[in-house]
């Protein structure tokens, strides 16, 4: 299921990489209005939020499908990619795997019960959609404040 909602978000990744880049282009050229700043707040936390959106689907995607893999077909099991990058000497105390999507993380398990990550990758995307919400987020605080130093110098311009 996730699998095909990562689809769309590798479809979508360069035309959000092309509206940031065209952004940033018109926010360095003149011609800007007056209140450009706060709408240039928005729609950088709109941006940033969508980047975490974006990368977590398709860490999930990443994880069924791994997980997909391991469950399906001949030679899937040890998971594909349990032994992908692994010596024949942890291949064989290799027994299952353990899977999980808050964080996103696909652990290789041994016989005597340690784990593994199958890839780095997960912790990369861990660290990124994390990065990008709480930017999300403190963007989205920053305009509210920005809104409400307006709103009260406006209130304390229109009572003098």
């Amino acid at each position: 299921m996730f699998v095909f909602l990562a689809l769309p978000a590798l479809v979508a990744i360069p035309v959000w990489v092309i509206a940031v880049v065209v952004k940033l282009v018109s926010v360095a050229l003149p011609g800007r209005r007056a209140d450009w700043s706060l709408d240039l707040l928005r729609w950088c936390a709109a941006m940033a939020a969508a980047a975490a959106a974006g990368l977590y689907v398709l860490g999930l995607g990443a994880v069924q499908l791994s997980e997909h893999e391991s469950q399906s077909g001949a030679s899937s099991s040890p998971a594909p990619s349990c032994r992908d990058a692994v010596d024949d000497s942890t291949l064989q105390h290799l027994v299952g795997h353990r899977t999980s999507y808050v964080p996103l993380r696909f652990d290789c398990v041994l016989d005597d019960g340690t784990t593994y990550p199958s890839s780095s990758g997960y912790a990369w995307l861990n660290g990124l959609t994390a990065a990008f919400g709480v930017t999300a987020g403190l963007l989205v605080v920053t305009a509210g404040l920005v809104t409400e130093a307006r709103a009260r110098a406006h209130t304390n311009r229109a009572s003098v």
